[in-house]
């Protein structure tokens, strides 16, 4: 590798110190595109590898083995690759291209994601210093095309509410719902894991990397009973500013529970339970919690809630669908859609849930928006009204 890429002098950034273990594999992927007599400059490429979140990194070293993928496919050496290139990517991505021309089958994405890969693509011509194929006009109104004939709206994960798809929050729960899945939780080392998992989850909003972020000392007792979560940083805090979560009376009991029954005194809150053949529980790990796993835990008591009857009459059909629009996300999702159905304002969720993207929030609350918003509320005025001159 090392004389692969000599003569652009990036192993110098590594050997001088100048760059970060997790850094190299971003001055390695770069570096591998240029051409030998290129003119990099390795500096901009070392301040971006340690700029950029380890999940930016994760995701820009995917992009670009994926298009690397696509070149070969096409018999295109990457540094050689043109804009029509790149919009017969995008045409394959976005679905609008037949199976029938395409020299492999390729998996349709949403407009978000291809938007992401032409970024990264694009960064690291641009680092390699070649010219960008990703910058040219066709390009540009190819993904604009994809994106009329797809339309831009993204795949949303189903949201799990407090009590579930109620209008009065006073009332009972229904359906799927942080409250069935805590009645659902086992009475073992496992259940009081998931049990703190799911308050942690729905007081804090947290990501998926954020919840197995969780040290025991970032959590702090307050009045009340109740505490406060330090959250180190997170997707939208890369400079590591930090910030704090509320955590209520039940959600710290949850969490007292837990950590007197394993006996967890220091390090991660959020670990791996590891179960026998027979489903008892074996032992509790050291380690956290692997971010993947937070899906599978909220699908798992999904299932779980349903076996016990807590999920009312649902079809195994019906079933199958809601776990397969379960992700990390649907808790956040869900105390964006409580905190609107209790008539919050979205300056005051946005701050309290660490959220910088408004539209995202408002995304989140749409449909809630749609049940009781003010065609909602006209629409009951006047149906009391007829209902009245009958």
């Amino acid at each position: 590798m090392a004389s692969e890429i000599a003569p652009n002098r990036v192993p110098a950034l590594v050997s001088n110190g100048l760059a970060d273990r997790e850094s190299e594999p971003v001055i390695a992927t770069v570096a591998a595109l240029a051409d030998a007599g290129t003119a990099i400059d390795p500096a901009m490429i070392d301040a971006a590898a340690r700029a950029w979140s380890a999940n930016t990194k994760r995701a820009f070293l995917s992009d670009r083995a994926f298009w690397n993928a696509w070149c070969r496919v096409n018999g295109v050496r990457a540094p050689e690759a043109d804009a029509r290139l790149v919009t017969d990517w995008v045409r394959a991505l976005g679905g609008l291209e037949t199976e029938r021309r395409l020299r492999a089958p390729i998996k349709k994405r949403a407009p978000a994601t291809i938007a992401r890969y032409l970024v990264h693509v694009g960064m690291a011509y641009r680092m390699a210093g070649l010219t960008d194929p990703t910058a040219a006009p066709l390009v540009k109104l190819e993904l604009k095309a994809m994106r009329r004939a797809r339309g831009t709206r993204q795949r949303q994960a189903k949201g799990i509410r407090y009590k579930g798809d109620i209008a009065d929050l006073d009332g009972p729960a229904l359906g799927v719902c942080l409250a069935h899945l805590l009645k659902s939780c086992r009475r073992d080392w496992l259940g009081l894991r998931d049990a703190a998992l799911l308050r942690v989850a729905y007081d804090t909003a947290c990501r998926r990397s954020e919840l197995v972020a969780i040290e025991i000392d970032h959590i702090e007792a307050g009045e009340g009973g109740a505490g406060v979560l330090f959250i180190p940083s997170s997707k939208t805090d890369a400079e590591g500013e930090g910030a704090y979560a509320y955590l209520s009376l039940a959600t710290m009991q949850a969490i007292r529970a837990w950590k007197k029954a394993t006996d967890i005194r220091s390090g991660p809150l959020l670990r791996r339970v590891e179960l026998h053949f027979d489903g008892s529980v074996s032992r509790v790990g050291n380690r956290p919690l692997h971010p993947n796993s937070i899906t599978l835990i909220y699908r798992r008591m999904v299932r779980a809630a349903h076996a016990k009857g807590l999920l009312g009459e649902m079809s195994e059909q019906r079933l199958e669908r809601w776990v397969s629009d379960i992700s990390s996300h649907s808790i956040r999702v869900g105390v964006a859609q409580d905190n609107f159905a209790a008539g919050e304002g979205l300056p005051a969720i946005m701050q309290a849930y660490r959220w910088r993207d408004p539209a995202t929030v408002m995304r989140y609350g749409a449909r809630l928006a749609a049940q009781s918003g003010a065609s909602a509320r006209l629409a009951k005025r006047f149906s009391s009204h007829e209902s009245g001159d009958r």
